[in-house]
């Protein structure tokens, strides 16, 4: 593979990951209750667990995403 290849791949996974954790926060957003609720039930826990539940999901999600597409798409530019 090519460095612009590889550039334009590591480029277009990282718009991909973005989008997909904005689209999750906002739909977590609109659906806080509802969401925290309905996983409080599937998984025997109170909602508040499940809220800072997935808050450590959308943080560890967001440090993949640097981790494994933005940081090599940030290397390959740089070279």
């Amino acid at each position: 593979m090519t460095q612009e290849s590889l550039s334009a791949f590591f480029g277009w996974l990282t718009v991909l990951h973005i989008g997909l954790f904005t689209l999750s926060v906002v739909l977590l957003m609109l659906t806080r209750d509802w969401t925290a609720q309905l996983h409080a039930r599937m998984f025997g826990l109170a909602p508040a667990d499940v809220s800072l539940t997935v808050y450590r999901w959308l943080g560890t999600y967001k440090i993949v995403i640097f981790a494994t597409a933005l940081g090599p798409w940030l290397a390959l530019q740089l070279v």
